[in-house]
């Protein structure tokens, strides 16, 4: 079998930032799943991860002599895997922007020993935090179609309206969709295994709503979103992806947004989207350390993992979050919040690696879930490392 190496770049990794505290690249969700099963679907190999250091004894690296690596921001085409797959050791395939897509070799070489071919077109790439929102409707109709692909969806139930065509649903076993509004108009609309979509809720395609999700009564999806496994939400969400185990369960309005894992957004929690001026939003760049300009109009919230709001907490458009942070009280916080620290508009403190871990702990249980050693081996360098971004 292959042994395939899905490798971060450093330049990428810090402009996604937050959430790449936690994660590598490829393990960040865009479409149908993370960028890591979107390649391990279309490529079968033996993956492994080169990442920054103190991720790799969570997400190891396995090498041998022979390789694929392959940069791991770059989301898989038919056309670009059968290009990667012809390659020859020594070999290298570039992208028309001057990205090395992939190389087949040893991990050490260096790359401009590579015989370098050129690949005649540019795939979607991850290399701002905004591309996750705004590549993901268009993802979301390529998964669908790769995963269904000669597959049987269940029947949709009687109960729900289908507004466009019915096969562009897709439920997976052990799903439940009663009562709810499904509008394929736009797009495809799939819905994992053993999620639940409660009555009253109106999904309008593009959607993905992952496995084990909860979709509460009454919920309004816009298009565009993806819903991560054991997630469960509420309200009103638009264009929003959203990490395993994070809850907005609530009404309120989230729209243009990236969430991570373990986040909690309490009842009555909104997030402006859109500047009342209507100017062009500019977002908090980690290796700037400022706000950057986007080109976008619409940019809402992105939270890295761990983090929490409580009841009725409003965010000003195109605010950043980061790992451990607890927000409450009213008023606006600041538009970059940095990470393991908790309070309101009044001012926020640091939260010492033991509060974080006994939060962590009981949050995590709550799912089943075990905070293991080797998890808080990671956040003790986490917090080391995040001291120099506040």
């Amino acid at each position: 079998m292959t042994n395939i190496i899905l490798a971060d770049t450093e330049e990428v990794r810090a402009q996604l930032l937050p959430l790449t505290f936690t994660r590598p690249i490829s393990h960040i969700m865009v479409g149908i799943g993370t960028i890591a099963q979107k390649w391990q679907r279309m490529l079968p190999g033996h993956y492994s991860y080169l990442t920054v250091g103190y991720l790799s004894e969570k997400f190891p690296l396995h090498t041998e002599h022979d390789n694929l690596i392959i940069a791991s921001h770059i989301l898989p085409t038919p056309e670009l895997v059968k290009s990667i797959t012809t390659l020859n050791h020594g070999e290298a395939l570039k992208l028309p922007d001057g990205t090395i897509a992939a190389r087949r070799g040893d991990v050490t070489a260096d790359v401009n020993t590579f015989f370098v071919r050129d690949f005649p077109e540019m795939p979607r790439a991850i290399t701002h935090l905004y591309d996750i929102f705004t590549a993901n409707g268009e993802t979301i109709r390529r998964d669908f179609a790769d995963i269904t692909a000669g597959r049987t969806s269940q029947s949709v139930s009687q109960s729900c309206t289908v507004i466009g065509d019915p096969s562009m649903i897709f439920i997976e076993p052990g799903a439940t969709v009663e009562g709810a509004f499904l509008n394929t108009k736009s797009g495809p609309i799939y819905i994992g295994a053993n999620a639940e979509v409660m009555e009253g809720s109106c999904l309008r395609g593009p959607i993905a709503i992952m496995d084990h999700v909860t979709v509460n009564m009454g919920t309004k999806i816009y298009s565009d979103t993806t819903i991560g496994n054991y997630c469960k939400v509420g309200g009103e969400l638009n264009n929003v992806v959203m990490h395993p185990y994070s809850n907005k369960a609530h009404d309120g309005f989230l729209g243009n947004a990236v969430i991570g894992s373990w986040c909690n957004l309490g009842a009555g929690c909104v997030a402006s989207n859109l500047k009342n001026d209507y100017t062009e939003i500019k977002l908090w760049n980690y290796p700037t350390r400022r706000f950057m300009r986007t080109g976008l109009q619409f940019c809402g919230l992105i939270m890295g993992d761990h983090s929490k709001a409580g009841i009725n907490t409003m965010f000003n458009t195109a605010t950043v979050v980061g790992v451990g942070v607890n927000i409450h009280g009213t008023g606006f916080p600041r538009n970059f919040v940095a990470s393991f620290t908790e309070g309101s508009v009044a001012g926020f403190a640091d939260v010492p690696p033991a509060k974080f871990f006994n939060i962590a702990r009981r949050v995590m249980a709550r799912r089943g879930i075990e905070l293991t050693e080797s998890d808080e081996r990671l956040y003790t360098a986490l917090y080391e490392i995040t001291e120099t971004y506040k």
